[in-house]
């Protein structure tokens, strides 16, 4: 399945869609490449928006990449109550609409913390790669009602692409390095996380404004923000932050003898 660009009048390449592709054409890493998809979704489609994306490690929901804090918070709270938008549109294969999580209406304790996390409507589709169903594109709104017609069509129009986009990245990643770029995409959110609270506590502020703070930061000075984040962490803690555990590591250990006894390595389910 190749990327299918929807094309404007005249035939010319939309400027959002174009910068997808030249994104998956440049950057370095899946791991990058997911980020930049993220960051573009929530450009795209309109307004304020945040954006995260979902697929699964051992079975299990995870955020790999998400366009600010607030899509990764509110992604969370969904894997703890175990449903939500995002994993419905993900499970099921449907494109899932919450017009006011102020109304409470399919998933009352989900949507009463969207709306704590300032989220007032979402959207959420499928991505998929080979046919198969390998994770969600989420998009929340501070507005309600804000995925109108012309909304939900550009987020399904970039869904597409993105879906085609992911699965030609997929293809040319090798399984070992996709496990390890995921493995470091969840590193640098662990201390990225870490070093927002930090901000957040020196500087009163909330998450949002500790996350420009960083991004400024890692902006002026050409340095990476994950390693933004760790020099923070390290001078805080006194020691460098520590890795997050190897994926197999969470399963129970009967399960992994399993996998090892049957020579399961996936990381996809």
């Amino acid at each position: 399945m190749g990327v299918r660009m929807v094309r404007e009048a005249g035939g010319h390449l939309p400027e959002e869609l174009k910068e997808l592709h030249d994104a998956l054409i440049s950057t370095e890493s899946v791991e990058q490449f997911l980020h930049e998809m993220a960051v573009l979704a929530a450009g795209l489609v309109g307004g304020d928006l945040s954006c995260g994306m979902t697929m699964r490690s051992n079975g299990r929901p995870v955020t790999v990449a998400c366009s600010d804090p607030v899509a990764a918070s509110v992604d969370a709270v969904q894997y703890e109550l175990d449903n939500g938008p995002c994993l419905h549109a993900m499970r099921d294969g449907h494109v899932v609409r919450i017009e006011d999580t102020t109304d409470k209406a399919r998933w009352p304790e989900f949507e009463r913390r969207a709306a704590s996390h300032g989220i007032r409507s979402c959207l959420a589709l499928p991505l998929r790669s080979g046919g198969k169903r390998i994770g969600a594109l989420n998009l929340y709104a501070r507005d309600a009602s804000a995925f109108g017609a012309a909304e939900a069509q550009r987020a399904a129009d970039f869904a597409e692409n993105a879906s085609g986009a992911l699965t030609l990245a997929i293809r040319l990643a090798s399984h070992a390095a996709l496990i390890e770029q995921l493995r470091s995409s969840l590193a640098s959110r662990t201390v990225i996380d870490q070093a927002l609270g930090i901000v957040m506590a020196r500087e009163q502020c909330t998450q949002a404004h500790a996350f420009a703070i960083l991004r400024s930061a890692s902006q002026n000075s050409n340095v990476k923000l994950r390693d933004i984040a760790s020099a923070i962490v390290t001078k805080v803690s006194g020691e460098p932050p520590q890795p997050s555990p190897a994926f197999n590591d969470e399963l129970p250990p009967h399960r992994r003898q399993v996998m090892a006894a049957k020579g399961e390595t996936k990381v996809w389910s």
